[in-house]
């Protein structure tokens, strides 16, 4: 690869650019990225995962959500001014290169990656074992490779029919929320029998039932399950008009998702006691739908929490190798994972997926030690790349108003308060985890992790400093 400094690499090249002589494709429509951003963050996370922040903090889940949601709202506008005005492969990694420098580039970049490839294992093992509990001839780990191996197959062809895939899957978990939440509103104004009212929000303990721990560990649960919707403005550098598409999907994708995970938890939440034990054991959804007397309600979930894992997965997928090739194309990895064959950078699709199943093993057999390591690493990988985009998001604005103001056709609320306002909220997450035990333990190895990567880009950039 030619040697080149980060920040002219960043703006010579177009965002699909590549140094092997080829180029990605631009298959993607705008009805596609929509579906990506909902299919990288609707999945297990929401329908399953959310039973533990509802039991831990009680009816107040339904605030924490809102308060949650709107952050990522403004993370999002953020990566929507950004992205539309420089559409790039590698989205806010490449962004933070250019205005922070090539370590915060290299931060970001790669601890999203691991945090993609290590959702991917995780989903992979939760579809093999819904799999196995039909099929029960073939081992978890047998489906999880043929999941692997599919969805693998999948990304390495044309751009378009992921993009297909993902309209499919994404639009099947759009519709089963957008049912659920009809079903459930009916519910609550009485039309399947007698109607709740208030009394599971403000008995057994009232709002806010488990006071601050209860709080906190609902807080984290809520931060992390809108982690994904970043992946649509790295999508966005393949589609057919990358500024005007990303702009759109920005737009459209954080209502939605708000809507899906505020509606749906205040429809639980208002349909049934915060601590029925069903809400963890079978899962929250399972738990309203019994409660409504919706036959077959716990196999019509586990055929939809199957389809959001697989959605994800698939996204995920897709996510991180886009990711790889842009921080290798920048000289930030390995030079084989750049090469683009037929408009599918395969190499980086290939390495993304041998992590994640290389991850799958660990979680077989080394459960209580690598995989719980790889899994506390992306613990705040999230919380680590929103606070690199609002870094970022400060310096490019003001230097988009200076040089290029035409190109701002996105523009950040408020500018710079609520940038900063969405930065303290961030910090406030990293304290709130630093209050329980897990989060110390997540808060110490992402620690390490983001202390040897930002030291190996800071050696990267001052090698780059002494040949230019």
């Amino acid at each position: 690869m030619t040697s080149t400094t980060a920040p002219e690499k960043s703006q010579a090249q177009t965002p699909a650019d590549g140094d092997s002589g080829s180029q990605l494709t631009h298959g993607l429509k705008r009805r596609h990225l929509s579906m990506i951003a909902l299919g990288g963050v609707i999945g297990a996370g929401l329908f399953v995962g959310s039973g533990a922040g509802i039991a831990a903090s009680g009816p107040a889940i339904v605030l924490l959500f809102a308060g949650a949601g709107a952050v990522v709202m403004l993370i999002m506008r953020m990566l929507g001014e950004m992205s539309a005005a420089r559409p790039a492969t590698g989205s806010f990694s490449v962004h933070a290169e250019k205005e922070i420098g090539v370590w915060a580039g290299v931060t970001s970049g790669w601890m999203y990656w691991v945090m993609l490839c290590c959702g991917v294992a995780a989903e992979a093992t939760a579809a093999g074992t819904i799999m196995h509990g039909w099929v029960g001839f073939i081992p978890a780990y047998g489906w999880v490779a043929i999941f692997m191996a599919f969805f693998c197959l999948t990304n390495l062809a044309a751009v378009k029919n992921f993009g297909e895939f993902e309209f499919v899957f994404s639009g099947i978990k759009v519709l089963a929320i957008s049912v659920f939440l009809v079903l459930g509103v009916l519910g609550i104004c009485g039309v399947f029998g007698d109607a709740p009212g208030t009394s599971n929000l403000t008995g057994d303990g009232g709002f806010t039932p488990t006071g601050s721990a209860g709080l906190i560990a609902g807080l984290l649960t809520a931060v992390f399950a809108y982690g994904g919707l970043e992946t649509v403005t790295i999508a966005a550098a393949e589609s057919d008009d990358p500024r005007k598409n990303v702009a759109r999907a920005v737009r459209t994708a954080v209502w939605r998702i708000a809507i899906f995970y505020i509606g749906s938890m205040a429809v639980i939440v208002t349909m049934v006691p915060w601590n029925d034990p069903q809400v963890v054991s079978d899962g929250p959804y399972v738990t309203v739908l019994d409660e409504l007397g919706v036959p077959g309600a716990g196999t019509i979930m586990q055929v939809v929490v199957l389809i959001a894992l697989l959605s994800a997965m698939n996204a995920n997928i897709y996510g991180s190798s886009r990711m790889a090739y842009s921080l290798v194309q920048r000289g930030q990895g390995p030079r084989f994972l750049g090469k683009v064959i037929k408009g599918v950078p395969m190499p980086a699709v290939v390495g993304s997926c041998v992590f994640g199943f290389l991850a799958v093993l660990a979680g077989i057999y080394w459960p209580d030690t690598v995989f719980t390591w790889l899994m506390n690493t992306t613990g705040c990988a999230v919380l680590v790349v929103w606070s690199f985009i609002c870094l970022t998001q400060l310096k490019m604005r003001r230097r988009l108003n200076r040089e290029a103001p035409e190109l701002l056709t996105v523009k950040m609320w408020g500018f710079p308060y609520l940038t900063w306002v969405a930065f303290v909220a961030i910090i406030g997450v990293f304290v709130a985890m630093g209050t329980t035990d897990s989060g110390r333990d997540q808060l110490v190895v992402s620690a390490v992790l983001v202390a040897a990567l930002a030291a190996a880009g800071y050696a990267s950039q001052r090698r780059q400093e002494a040949r230019s």
